[in-house]
């Protein structure tokens, strides 16, 4: 191929020389496309693995905020931490209370997404007003409550005097400490439940329900027969968030008694920052928590498998 030189020349030039510098750089551009959009997702994992390496790290280590230096000292945290009857009394706090919170916001959320599944006026305006406890952190919303427990000023012990419930303990007692709490949190998380639940009802098509009606099906065998088979992918779903959120819970039971009476709410996060911050032993906290992420990590593991299969299951594959 022939090009005219600046010297007004003809010179044979490859077809190469013809691309410009744009041309050029579009073929690296391309190559490193993947690489650039990766990077915020690797500069992020890089920032979670580090802190978790050395908490892995301190956990072998006596590691003390009242001291300069500190010693590696292998699994003695761990073999302290098993033989601890405080820690199997929040592994036990942390089940109990991670299990219940689960149920109770599950139940509720799915009963109150049915009757919210409708085009009525109350209906849609309940749909704004529940999500009101969502945008409220929930340690304001522990201090809400604790307003309206009050014996003295409560608007709920009031109510609970006119029903013949005189001066009800609510978390100042290790019998009631738990219900309160799982009250506070059943307040503030189960309109996350609802809003999933109200969100996979509302995608279902309506030839199969339509069928069940015209077939003289009742409404817990529409239910129970194509309704929850059909939302369980999304419950699911809200199940695991709920669950992965409650094992880990700590404001709501740290701004309403600190773990107490007594030890009756001391979870494993509480019971790791009360070893960590009260009394200043870092390293024989971390195994707390590093527990913890191993359950919470094979928790979460099996239930998006399950999760997983139920999809398939719904869609007919």
């Amino acid at each position: 191929m022939q090009v005219e030189h600046k010297r007004g020349k003809f010179v044979q030039a490859d077809s190469t020389t013809l691309l410009s510098n744009e041309e050029i750089k579009i073929p690296f551009l391309r190559k490193m496309r993947p690489y650039i959009i990766l990077s915020p997702a690797f500069l992020l994992t890089i920032g979670i693995l580090i802190p978790f390496g050395m908490a892995i790290y301190y956990s072998f280590t006596n590691f003390s905020f009242k001291y300069a230096v500190y010693n590696w000292i292998g699994l003695e945290n761990y073999i302290s931490m098993f033989k601890d009857p405080e820690f199997w009394h929040s592994v036990k706090v942390t089940i109990m209370y991670a299990g219940l919170a689960t149920v109770i916001e599950t139940v509720l959320g799915v009963i109150i997404a049915l009757l919210l599944n409708r085009e009525s006026v109350i209906a849609k305006s309940l749909r704004i007003v529940l999500i009101f406890p969502l945008v409220i952190a929930p340690v304001i919303a522990t201090l809400i409550w604790q307003l309206m427990t009050n014996n003295s000023v409560g608007i709920l012990s009031k109510w609970l005097r006119m029903v013949g419930v005189d001066n009800f303990t609510w978390g100042a007692d290790p019998k009631t400490a738990l219900f309160t709490v799982l009250v506070i949190d059943a307040w503030v998380f189960t309109p996350f439940v609802i809003l999933l639940v109200l969100a996979g009802l509302r995608s279902l098509p309506k030839a199969p329900f339509e069928s069940a009606m015209i077939d003289g099906g009742s409404a817990w065998f529409t239910f129970k027969n194509l309704t929850l088979p059909m939302i369980m992918p999304m419950l699911l779903i809200a199940v695991l968030f709920r669950l992965m959120a409650s094992l880990q819970m700590f404001d709501i039971i740290f701004a309403l008694t600190r773990g107490g009476p007594g030890n009756t709410l001391m979870t494993l996060p509480l019971t790791a920052y009360t070893e960590a911050f009260t009394y200043k032993e870092l390293g024989y906290s971390l195994p707390y928590m590093l527990i913890l992420w191993a359950f919470v990590y094979l928790i979460s593991h099996y239930m998006v498998k399950y999760w997983s299969h139920t999809q398939k299951k719904a869609s007919g594959k």
